[in-house]
């Protein structure tokens, strides 16, 4: 063992400085960094190690010796076992904070944005209760709930405090004894009121549902196949009086009244009569549908055929926008036309390689990148600053409040 290594079961007391990208506390022991879950930057700590990967360590919070002024009391009974939550302990204001340097930190280090000025987070109006969309695991006995940090185990749950009223009231009916379910989810139109049960089997067998409530149910084969048990295959929301079909398997974003401030904060950013529009990643339409009043032009790429077949149904009567069927990768280095936005919404890996390549060929006046991921974002950014752009703007939106999750939205523009 090196000379100063911690070894796992060793205690000792730190002093913590910052919170990381994936809501740990980080201290220093000699010269190691120390990740501490549920643990705040700031505050004086008593901690076991329990895990030793040489160039740092993870540690169990055994005492708070002293606590941070941002400390609160987590209402959730579940909370430090429930994977779902991170900083339940910690108050909302400071959570927003702590995004912002957060995200402040990684484009430090990744990107080398020594300087660059991150906004204050766009705030929840409600930090709890915002879920539309939650997903349950089945333990070996059959009871419910959410997988454990770090942890493939099971925490039966009751009640979810971030999901939800629509979705719990659902749950707190359901009386299920499934042999072989596997998972199931509940969607939710907060603003429509429709709701949807997606179970996952694990003989692809259909499940015999009753239910006393209007709502559709589906079977998700593994294969990804979606069947129609009941009801509807989709469920529709209202985004900025705009009505979107859902289907099964189609993303959207989780929190409805945050989705409105992204968006909002989105259009404000494409100049209004704007000839040319690329929306890659396009989804169910969410962007394409609130910027077709400002665009002449948009073309949205999208490769899930779910998302697709609820886009079709979203931009029907716009037509100023056409949709094409496959990845961003293959489909951006074929458009002939030099569109003058451009708008990116990956999934959590960011940009592929041929992607920023294909974006720094196309030359667009102005990108506008929605990450759901600072890391990922940091490394884009670095390699589209480099080909030529400059950083407009730096605008988080905390759309997964009492979480580290976190999303931001970048303007870029071509020097």
């Amino acid at each position: 063992m090196m000379a100063g290594e911690k070894t796992r079961g060793d205690q000792l007391t730190l002093e913590l400085t910052d919170m990381a990208h994936g809501g740990e506390a980080i201290g220093r022991h000699e010269g190691r960094v120390v990740f501490v879950p549920y643990a705040i930057a700031g505050e004086k700590v008593r901690v076991e190690i329990v895990q030793d990967r040489g160039s740092f360590a993870r540690a169990r919070l055994m005492e708070v010796i002293t606590p941070s002024t941002a400390r609160a009391n987590p209402p959730c009974p579940h909370f430090g076992r429930c994977g779902g939550c991170h900083w339940q302990h910690i108050a909302y204001p400071a959570q927003l904070d702590f995004k912002r340097q957060v995200l402040a930190g990684q484009l430090r280090r990744i990107a080398s944005l020594q300087d660059v000025e991150v906004l204050p987070t766009m705030a929840a109006a409600d930090p709890w209760a915002y879920r539309n969309h939650v997903q349950f695991h089945a333990t070996e006995e059959g009871r419910l709930g959410f997988m454990a940090t770090r942890s493939h185990d099971v925490v039966p749950v009751e009640r979810c405090l971030i999901m939800h009223p629509l979705l719990q009231d659902l749950f707190d009916i359901m009386e299920l004894e499934l042999p072989g379910l596997r998972r199931f989810s509940l969607r939710a139109g907060i603003r429509t009121g429709e709701r949807m049960i997606v179970f996952e089997m694990a003989d692809d067998q259909p499940p015999e549902v009753e239910v006393n409530l209007p709502v559709s149910c589906t079977l998700l084969l593994s294969d990804g196949t979606p069947v129609t048990l009941l009801g509807s295959s989709h469920i529709h929301e209202i985004l900025l009086e705009r009505l979107y079909q859902l289907s099964a398997t189609s993303f959207f974003q989780v929190n409805t009244l945050q989705a409105e401030q992204l968006v909002q904060h989105v259009c404000s950013h494409v100049p209004a009569g704007v000839d040319e529009l690329v929306d890659a990643y396009c989804g169910v339409g969410t962007f394409s549908v609130a910027l077709a009043p400002k665009a002449g032009h948009i073309v949205g790429i999208e490769s899930s055929i779910a998302a697709l077949g609820d886009a079709r149904v979203n931009i029907s009567g716009m037509g100023n926008i056409d949709l094409l069927d496959g990845s961003v990768e293959d489909i951006l280095p074929s458009l002939s036309s030099h569109a003058a936005v451009v708008v990116l919404d990956p999934p959590r890996e960011g940009l592929a390689p041929r992607v920023t390549a294909s974006l720094l060929q196309l030359a667009p006046k102005r990108i506008i990148y929605v990450s759901c991921d600072p890391a990922t974002l940091a490394r884009d950014l670095k390699d589209l600053l480099t080909g030529g752009y400059v950083l407009v703007s730096v605008q988080p939106v905390d759309m997964f409040p009492q979480t580290y999750h976190l999303e931001t939205v970048v303007i870029l523009d071509l020097q």
